[in-house]
């Protein structure tokens, strides 16, 4: 009984953690993809289809409020809610006449707006809405007017009744058309008063902006003044919440490390980190995200905060440098990279490196179990560089998975092949103690003990997946480099669920099935499952027999919902494990009773009598 009861609560744990994973995780995280990405191409379209244009003259967010600070302390930079976009929820059209600087590298285009100098309008050329490469480009950031603004801004502040700083309003002249790798542009600004404003904007081939601002001072009299920079993000992002993803406000600020900011959490009050000479802040999706990194060591205090003008919230993620007094005759500099773009693991970690930059591959949710999650990523990664297609390199690394298991399963698998040899001991005891349940069950588990079986060894090969499932579906979801990588046939997306549906006949039908959805992949895996079920011993128990023959057809349907990659990933593994088993039950000396399993299940009992 107590056997009966250990197999029962096994199994029933290992579908009670896939089947909450569906349900409290991937179903909405597939739900939430679908509807992202039907975002993705309406947002571009529409932004193929609007004016080019840029803001209007609004105040820019967190434009620098210093007549409203007291004297002598240091002002603070204020929120974006004038920019929000009309209460009466109508989009305003960005101005086509506003001056802008374009931007073209191989990793980007878009312009900046010389009306505020805001960097507002960014596609990221190397990915599209759909796997289809003519689908339009994702687009980053868009300019006020647009019916998401979101963007990056810096400057300078000054205490009240300080000189004139740059703001929205300010029209930069710009030294050059277009910003490339190869050429820097600087814009200038003279306020009229001594003070000349340059701020020069370089970019790597990628998503790396390192902007210099500088102040000379000419003006005969000490000025002291605040660099800053802001990231202005208008409205809350739809259907991006998940469990175990983070998307919004993060950063890493020192000691404090790092620190993840929900939108829902800035609705009542700011957010405010320690004050710190290293780190970064900004925003985050699941694939793309922009981040302001303050450079040169020195004291800058971070903040998240949320706004709203009417029913549109802002959010802002911005930092706040210490004061900088620029002597008559002298001038101060203070520079900022801006990530804007894709993350890519292996140039986040990079850029680390190259620019001394705390922990900025933590922009990429790795979970709680890293330490799986990590490895198994760059495993992938490894892999796919040799065999060019992730899909091939997920199958290598189920070979490398099974070799790791090897030792577990092997043993595993012995123990059933005892148990198999054990056969007709174990019904000649239900024969004579079919009357005595409690009699059955403890000379079944003596029999057990002195042959050395242990009954619950055909739930290893599953239980042991669990971690590794875990990990490569967290890898699946959250890498960009998983995104949309495709395999071969009609699988384009590896991140995807399976296209295809049986219940529309793969397409022959003139319908789609969204409530019920099997496609083929799903179907290769309940397949090779229900083979490999077949080939242990059939459970003495009615119960037992029953949970067994019905757990193929119930991992089929609920992974019917999952990456393409994951269930590639199972269907492989469980023809490894058939073959697996396979050789250690001939070495072992006992029959493969696959047919003879089958016609048990369908009512016909083997012709082969019982010893």
């Amino acid at each position: 009984m107590d056997n009966n009861r250990n197999v029962i609560i096994a199994i029933a744990l290992s579908l009670a953690i896939l089947l909450g994973w569906q349900y409290f995780v991937a179903g909405p995280r597939i739900e939430a993809q679908r509807q992202q990405q039907q975002e993705e191409v309406q947002k571009a379209t529409d932004q193929e289809t609007s004016v080019a244009g840029t803001p209007g003259a609004t105040a820019p967010a967190g434009a620098p409020a210093g007549a409203d600070a007291p004297a002598g302390a240091a002002p603070q930079i204020p929120p974006s809610a004038s920019e929000t976009a009309p209460a009466t929820g109508g989009t305003a059209e960005p101005a086509a006449d506003t001056p802008r600087l374009a931007v073209d590298t191989p990793a980007l285009q878009g312009s900046i707006s010389l009306v505020g100098g805001r960097i507002d309008e960014l596609d990221l050329k190397r990915y599209h809405a759909t796997p289809d490469p003519k689908s339009p480009m994702i687009e980053l950031f868009s300019p006020i007017g647009s019916a998401d603004p979101y963007y990056a801004d810096f400057g300078w502040v000054a205490s009240a009744g300080g000189p004139a700083v740059p703001d929205a309003n300010t029209v930069w002249e710009a030294d050059a058309d277009t910003l490339t790798p190869e050429k820097p542009v600087t814009l200038t600004w003279d306020n009229g008063q001594g003070l000349v404003f340059k701020r020069q904007i370089a970019v790597d081939d990628n998503y790396m902006f390192t902007v210099s601002q500088s102040v000379e001072n000419s003006s005969g009299a000490p000025v002291t003044l605040y660099p800053y920079g802001l990231i202005s993000r208008h409205g809350t992002p739809g259907g991006r919440s998940f469990y175990i993803l983070h998307e919004g406000p993060i950063g890493v600020f020192g000691d404090e490390g790092l620190k993840e900011v929900k939108y829902k959490d800035l609705e009542d009050e700011s957010v405010t980190p320690a004050k710190t000479n290293d780190g970064w802040l900004g925003i985050t999706d699941k694939y793309w995200a922009s981040a302001l990194i303050p450079r040169g060591k020195s004291p800058f205090q971070g903040r998240f905060l949320r706004t709203e003008d009417g029913a549109v919230p802002t959010y802002q993620a911005d930092f706040l440098g210490d004061a900088v007094t620029v002597e008559p005759g002298a001038s101060a500099n203070h520079e900022t990279l801006l990530f804007a773009g894709a993350k890519v693991v292996t140039l986040l970690k990079q850029y680390e490196q190259s620019f001394d930059i705390d922990r900025l591959d933590l922009l990429i949710d790795w979970g709680w179990f890293y330490f799986l999650t990590k490895p198994m990523f760059f495993v992938i990664d490894f892999l796919f560089r040799f065999l060019g297609n992730f899909g091939l390199a997920i199958l290598a690394v189920t070979v490398i998975v099974k070799a790791i298991f090897f030792p577990l399963a092997n043993k595993s698998y012995a123990s059933m092949s005892k148990m198999k040899k054990m056969q007709p001991q174990i019904k000649k005891l239900q024969e004579r103690y079919k009357d005595d349940k409690p009699a059955m069950q403890k000379e079944m588990m003596e029999l057990y003990r002195r042959e050395k079986i242990n009954p619950l060894a055909g739930c290893w090969p599953v239980l042991i997946q669990i971690p590794v499932f875990f990990s490569l579906y967290k890898v699946l979801f959250v890498t960009i480099e998983m995104r949309h990588a495709p395999f071969f046939g009609w699988i384009k997306d590896l991140s995807a669920p399976d296209p295809t549906n049986i219940f529309n006949l793969f397409g022959l039908l003139p319908f789609e099935a969204s409530f019920l959805h099997l496609g083929v992949w799903p179907l290769i895996m309940g397949l090779t499952m229900f083979v490999q079920m077949r080939m242990n011993p059939q459970p003495p128990d009615k119960t037992q027999a029953m949970i067994f023959n019905w757990m193929p057809l119930i991992f089929m349907f609920m992974l019917a919902s999952f990456p393409a990659g994951l269930v590639i990933y199972w269907a492989w593994n469980n023809f490894l494990s058939v073959l697996q088993q396979g050789i250690i039950m001939r070495r072992n000396g006992v029959k493969i009773e696959l047919w003879d399993n089958m016609k048990g299940l369908f009512g016909r009992k083997s012709d082969t009598p019982a010893e």
